[in-house]
């Protein structure tokens, strides 16, 4: 089978020749694996991993706006970050808007990405891949970014129509973003893939109730429009959410990733057990005391008995359980972690 046709299979909770494989890695990783693996560039990586996903993206012609002093990057609503990694905000620049201001905000014009180049892209890889495309739409975490976190939830309790307002203008742009890419790409694209982090290491960041009322109005809105252009649909979110999954699959998502078993209620053969047929899982393997602190005889290890549980029936892509492996990561562990994926992965028929 080809990537694509394994991938495709394990979303219809059907049995492929072997369990997919996903590789999400920072740039980081994948410069140290090609020169630890003396690969001549990125794609041949994913080849050796036998990653059965690509990826294409629209890309940013929008107006360049100067940094302030201090400042390392800007979101495209315009919230200034600094520090580790992606950084933090610096400033939450709609704390104390009223909707009148909100309204007024001068939010992205979606025309700003190009996706032109998207569909040629994708068919460069001549269908071999599971292709992912549309726009990462992370309204979750921009308005935690505009309006401050405390404050987000406080204003679900005292302005509920503020944020109402607030994610419905964000899910606009991401929503026309994503319309422009599947009118231009759809029929060379297979899954609409979003990321939202609605879990902690100690459980969900909202409760069901809240997550009802304000999030998964949002998510369903993304999920129709990927449907409406006949793709899957697949979820990125970490931490421990699984008092959120009945909700999301009521809503039809179809697949979540980076399962982290380590985190509070995220237990592999309960999830499985309770949401396997009605849900692809995604990741599973665990990034954090497996693949980064262990040796290639553990990961091994660890990959079997998680194929033993998450396997069966399909409905699973073995990888990571965090969506970049991480630079520190040692290629060797990841060698050992889709080497084993590959050998014991395999569906036995008849």
């Amino acid at each position: 089978m080809t990537g694509r046709e394994r991938v495709l299979a394990a979303f219809a909770h059907e049995e492929p020749d072997r369990v997919p494989q996903w590789c999400g890695a920072s740039p980081e990783f994948l410069a140290k694996a090609r020169r630890e693996l003396n690969l001549p560039d990125t794609e041949s990586v994913l080849v050796r991993f036998g990653d059965d996903f690509r990826r294409v993206f629209a890309r940013y012609t929008g107006p360049e706006v100067p940094l302030s002093p201090g400042a390392t990057s800007r979101t495209l609503f315009g919230v200034e970050r600094a520090g580790y990694g992606y950084g933090q905000p610096l400033t939450h620049p709609l704390a104390n808007a009223t909707l009148r201001q909100i309204e007024d905000y001068p939010w992205p014009d979606p025309q700003w990405q190009d996706v032109s180049r998207i569909r040629a892209e994708a068919l460069a890889w001549d269908r071999r891949y599971a292709i992912l495309g549309g726009d990462w739409s992370s309204f979750w975490h921009d308005a935690i970014d505009l309006l401050g976190m405390e404050n987000l939830y406080l204003k679900m309790y005292d302005a509920p129509e503020l944020v109402d307002t607030l994610l419905t203008r964000v899910v606009d742009y991401y929503a026309a973003v994503s319309r422009r890419i599947f009118a231009a790409a759809a029929d060379a694209l297979d899954v609409f893939f979003l990321g939202n982090d609605f879990g902690s290491q100690n459980g969900p960041l909202l409760s069901p109730a809240q997550f009802q009322r304000f999030m998964l109005p949002h998510l369903k809105r993304l999920i129709d429009l990927g449907h409406a252009y006949r793709l899957k649909v697949q979820l990125h979110c970490c931490g421990g959410f699984e008092p959120l999954i009945p909700a999301m699959i009521a809503a039809g998502l179809d697949g979540l990733h980076a399962i982290q078993p380590s985190c509070r209620g995220m237990d592999l053969a309960t999830l499985k057990s309770r949401y396997g047929n009605a849900i692809l899982f995604n990741g599973a393997i665990d990034s954090h005391h497996v693949l980064i602190a262990g040796t290639p005889e553990l990961v091994r290890r660890r990959t079997r008995e998680v194929l033993e549980i998450m396997a069966p029936g399909g409905g699973y892509v073995a990888g990571a359980s965090h969506d970049y492996i991480l630079e520190e990561t040692p290629v060797d562990n990841v060698l050992a972690m889709f080497d084993t994926v590959a050998a014991c992965g395999v569906y036995r028929k008849g």
